[in-house]
Formats: structure tokens, sequence, C-alpha cells
């Protein structure tokens, strides 16, 4: 009796793809039609885009929500959860239009959180960082060390957009930032409400393209969403006077 109840097996969450994407039109048919190898539902998230990123997501078999304005990652990634949120999905996996994820590795994280139910796994480059440009090295491994010490969680890897997140916890990660600094933020509203974290190994991929990150106005919008949390945390800590 017992020895057939340990051999049943957890059911399937149901999860879907999202994919933020701002004029990406040169490379997104590629990146979606490797996606929907291995998930039925691909959601693309165009913000803003003035080429036809919207029209070949579509024409490769993408549900594609579209900001008429540029509104930043943040906003894109907030409307594909609310997406997968009304949907009803068990799951949302994300990750970049640019190809600098490889879609193959989508299973790792859903065997992951199969054998471990932890809802929040990131994808971890910085195991292997043979390719990637200094400049991005360094600030992920800053940027990281900082957020780690925040949170109290270890995660080799924050930067990284490649992740999977269990839909029902979303809820519960308020953000205030619309652009880069909302994928930093989300992990430490997490970890302030106590929800448990993990990386997973993935592939890093670069082929020399351009990176979407303004290093000056992101890093001071990222130091922004530091001293908001810092007060939140605070807030929160801090018993209400009599």
């Amino acid at each position: 009796m017992y020895a057939m109840s340990a051999n049943v097996q957890k059911p399937q969450p149901s999860y879907c793809v999202i994919i933020p994407a701002y004029n990406e039109s040169a490379g997104i048919i590629p990146v979606i039609e490797k996606v929907r190898k291995i998930a039925e539902t691909v959601v693309v998230v165009d913000d803003g885009s003035t080429d036809d990123t919207s029209e070949k997501a579509k024409s490769a078999g993408a549900v594609v929500i579209r900001h008429e304005n540029n509104l930043g990652k943040g906003a894109s990634l907030i409307s594909g959860f609310k997406y997968g949120s009304e949907h009803k999905y068990d799951l949302v996996i994300t990750l970049d239009a640019d190809g600098q994820h490889d879609p193959e590795e989508i299973p790792r994280f859903l065997d992951a959180y199969q054998r471990t139910r932890i809802p929040v796994l990131v994808g971890n480059r910085m195991w292997n960082t043979a390719g990637m440009p200094l400049l991005r090295y360094w600030t992920n491994l800053g940027m990281s060390r900082l957020l780690c010490r925040i949170m109290k969680q270890y995660l080799p890897d924050t930067q990284c957009g490649f992740r999977l997140y269990r839909c029902d916890i979303l809820n519960y990660a308020p953000t205030g930032s619309q652009r880069f600094a909302m994928e930093s933020e989300i992990l430490l509203q997490l970890a302030l409400r106590g929800f448990r974290m993990d990386s997973i190994r993935i592939t890093t991929i670069y082929r020399g393209e351009k990176s979407r990150i303004n290093p000056i106005m992101d890093t001071i919008r990222f130091l922004i969403m530091l001293v908001h949390f810092a007060h939140e945390r605070k807030m929160r800590r801090t018993p209400p006077t009599a």
C-alpha cells in the first residue's frame, strides 16, 4: 500500500512562457519556434515596438499583448504575469527575446520545480562566464551580492531574466519599478515575505548583442528601488504607535 503511494507521480503543473520584447523583429521568430516545441502557450509582450515585432510574433504562433508606448521590461513582465494569473496557469516562465536564453533549458526549471516545489527559480549564468562581457560580469556579480545580502538568500545571478515563478505568489510581490529594476525588486519583495528561491544552471549565450540596459539611468533606478524597498521594510518592522 505504501509502496504504491510512493510511486504516484505529482501532476504536471500548467504553465505559459512570457517573452518581453522591444524591437525584436529580427530574431523573435526563431525564439518563439524553439519555445513552442516545448510549451503550448507563448505570450509575447510587445512593449511599444516601432518595428513589426507583434506581427512576426503572431505569425509564429504566439499570443501577443501590445503596449502602445514603451513602458519598460518590468511593465511587460507585469502584463505577462496578469495573463498567466487570469488564465489560471500554475507557473509562468520568463525568458528574453534576443536569443540569450536557450528555450531547450525550460525543462530544467520544470523538473526542478517538480522535485522541490520551490516557487521561484532563477537562471544562473555565473557558473560559466566564458564569453560574458566583462562589464556585464562585474555588474551581475556586484548586484547579485548586494541583493543576496539584503534578501538573506543566495542566488548567484539575480540579474538573469530566465526564471520560473509560481503564479499564486506574484500577488504577494507589489512592485513600483517598471523597467529593469523590477526584476531585482520582485526578488526582494518575495524574500521579504519568506518565499524560498533557488537557481538553475543555464548556458551563457552572447553573440555581440548590444544590451538595452542604460548603465547610468538603470543604475540610478536600481538604487532608487533599493531606497524605497529599505523604507518599506523599515515600515513593516516598525510597530504602529498607539
